[in-house]
């Protein structure tokens, strides 16, 4: 019972306070209104804000970045299949496409997050990636394991995406904001089913293929099945 009543209480504040917060900015735009009371208003409390979105927000800073970093990373993969030794159009093609997505999902994101009243921080970075960049890779990869590169990249953006979707669930009560997460599950979690399963499609007939008596010959064909896609 006392267990009970301490869940009581503290929801009731954090009920008091979510309610003082929504009349926040009716409350400086009166005082700023009153002539003796203006001066203590230095900035009317007015914004888009709403939900758990400050809570949610440094998470969606680094996930806007780590969308441009993968487009950066997807376009030198592209890049090493668009050169006369190469010259694997189709598979140059798929790189592209997956940096240009990328790319264009971190605009969408920042849309949202200035939307939702929150702001860029173009230097958020998770430490996760910091210790990827600061490690010495190469872009210079064959078929498969360009793919399968791009596979588990892949699966590390959905893990993220699954990461703010949870801090921001009904499971969290305290900073729980639906708006997000039906945001994540419509614009990258549903997205990502798909692309996902391509690439893994593509990593397993690349893998057979390469075991077949004429590799060279399957992977020019597969190359031409990807221009046609």
């Amino acid at each position: 019972m006392p267990g009970i009543m301490k869940a009581f209480i503290v929801l009731s504040i954090f009920c008091v306070a979510a309610l003082a917060s929504q009349d926040s900015c009716y409350k400086d735009a009166v005082t700023a209104c009153n002539p003796t009371a203006a001066k203590s208003v230095d900035k009317l409390n007015c914004n888009a804000k709403f939900g758990a979105i400050e809570s949610a927000q440094s998470d969606l800073q680094k996930f806007v970045n780590h969308n441009f970093i993968r487009s950066f990373e997807y376009l030198l993969l592209a890049t090493n299949f668009d050169n006369y030794q190469r010259n694997r159009a189709g598979f140059e093609k798929l790189f592209r496409g997956l940096s240009d997505k990328k790319w264009n999902d971190g605009i969408e994101f920042i849309k949202y997050l200035t939307a939702r009243g929150g702001e860029v921080d173009f230097n958020a970075i998770s430490e996760g990636v910091k210790e990827e960049e600061a490690q010495p890779r190469s872009f210079d990869l064959n078929e498969l394991t360009a793919v399968s590169k791009a596979l588990d990249l892949e699966k590390k953006y959905v893990h993220e995406a699954h990461s703010i979707h949870l801090g921001a669930a009904r499971s969290n009560k305290q900073f729980y904001d639906p708006e997000v997460t039906d945001y994540l599950e419509k614009e990258v979690l549903h997205q990502q089913r798909e692309i996902i399963r391509k690439l893994a499609g593509y990593s397993t007939d690349l893998t057979d293929l390469l075991d077949g008596p004429d590799s060279s010959l399957a992977l020019f064909m597969f190359d031409d099945y990807l221009q046609k896609q």
